[in-house]
């Protein structure tokens, strides 16, 4: 048995005795290993199974994390709310800011912007009053990541550039791939997709060394978006497709949207209606389970591609 298999197997007997300590420790260590390795359903049962117990804040920040990643937008902003109540009690600053800036990502994504900038600045404040290096890059990072979302690509490359290097100076490569990805992001805004793809290949190998697998999705989509940009759909669509793979593996309901519809287009590209069309239905039907704020975007391009192939 191995080392997480013999913890799996202590968390359940601790839950099952009602041992609440011995729960939320084990919990916290596999939680953290499983979220690295993009385990994103087996870490809502580990959640949920520890707070059965009582609340805990890491189970919540947890749980926050993996219902954000799998399409639960809403359920992910009432867990990070929870535990931010408890940090904020306990008076765990790094934590508190974490859970902020966690916060604000779920804002961002569901197009609350604005309101999430608040948030992520928020998080830098107090990562900067207690010297959390780590919690300032990533926080400057998903700061990064907004301005790109709004298409200020330069403003997000002003904030990616500032979390690298510390990134690197704290040794944290999962953080450095992600950055390296969004730098990619950022350049392809710009509309620069060579350096794009140069930033996207330094980020894929470290993604398969830290066994980042929803970060790994991500950048191969990623991929495959400078390819069909650079005149080659087939090739796209392969990377596209490998992107699917993971993003079905682990659960990323919201990244599996985008990527469907990085797929329809590319078939529509084609002149593959039929193709476009059922990749786009899936699209939406993504969108509404996890409460996209792309639905009725994505709804008209729909109708708009079933009314392309009625014409041809």
């Amino acid at each position: 048995m191995t080392s997480t298999a013999r913890l799996v197997e202590i968390h359940r007997l601790a839950v099952a005795g009602g041992d609440a300590g011995i729960a939320r420790d084990v919990g916290d260590r596999v939680g953290r290993a499983w979220l690295a390795r993009s385990r994103f359903a087996d870490v809502v049962r580990l959640a949920e199974q520890t707070l059965a117990l009582g609340d805990d804040a890491t189970a919540l920040y947890y749980l926050g994390w993996a219902k954000r990643v799998t399409g639960f937008p809403m359920e992910a902003l009432a867990a990070y709310d929870r535990a931010l109540d408890l940090y904020r009690a306990d008076h765990h600053r790094e934590n508190e800011s974490a859970t902020l800036s966690s916060i604000g990502h779920v804002l961002s994504g569901l197009g609350d912007r604005i309101q999430a900038l608040d948030y992520h600045g928020q998080a830098l404040l107090i990562a900067r009053e207690v010297g959390d290096r780590a919690g300032e890059a990533s926080t400057l990072n998903n700061i990064g990541q907004v301005y790109d979302s709004l298409g200020d690509g330069q403003r997000a490359l002003d904030y990616y550039r500032q979390s690298l290097p510390i990134e690197r100076e704290v040794e944290d490569r999962a953080g450095e791939a992600i950055t390296l990805n969004n730098i990619g992001s950022a350049y392809h805004t710009l509309g620069d997709p060579e350096q794009a793809l140069d930033y996207y290949r330094l980020a894929l190998p470290i993604q398969l060394e830290v066994g980042d697998r929803a970060g790994e999705a991500t950048t191969l989509n990623n991929i495959g978006g400078v390819h069909n940009e650079l005149g080659d759909p087939r090739q796209a669509l392969g990377y596209y497709g490998q992107s699917l793979l993971i993003l079905r593996e682990v659960g990323d309901r919201a990244g599996e949207a985008v990527t469907r519809y990085n797929i329809a287009m590319t078939y529509r590209q084609r002149g593959e209606l039929d193709r476009a069309v059922a990749e786009l239905e899936q699209v939406v039907e993504l969108d509404r389970q996890v409460g996209h704020p792309d639905l009725d975007s994505d709804t008209a391009m729909l109708e708009r591609v079933r009314q392309e192939r009625a014409r041809s």
